[in-house]
């Protein structure tokens, strides 16, 4: 699961990274600077190091935007 939270303490980001983590599901976390309450159930923790929300959220994008096209270069070489 990918749970995108700027501050990282949105109540219903935490509630789905927990019900992921009950059903076996990794949790890949994108967050601003500490990750928050979501941190402590990210296996992996993508923290923007900022405390500034336009920032975290454009850095979310981009991450995004290079993640679809890693997997896109995977599978259509």
């Amino acid at each position: 699961m990918v749970a995108i939270s700027t501050s990282g303490n949105s109540e219903n980001i935490l509630r789905a990274a927990q019900a992921a983590q009950l059903l076996g599901m990794k949790v890949i976390a994108m967050t601003g600077d500490s990750g928050g309450k979501l941190a402590a159930h990210a296996d992996l923790l993508l923290n923007v190091p900022s405390n500034d929300t336009p920032r975290i959220q454009e850095a979310h994008i981009l991450v995004g935007h290079i993640i679809c096209e890693l997997v896109e270069a995977a599978l259509f070489n």
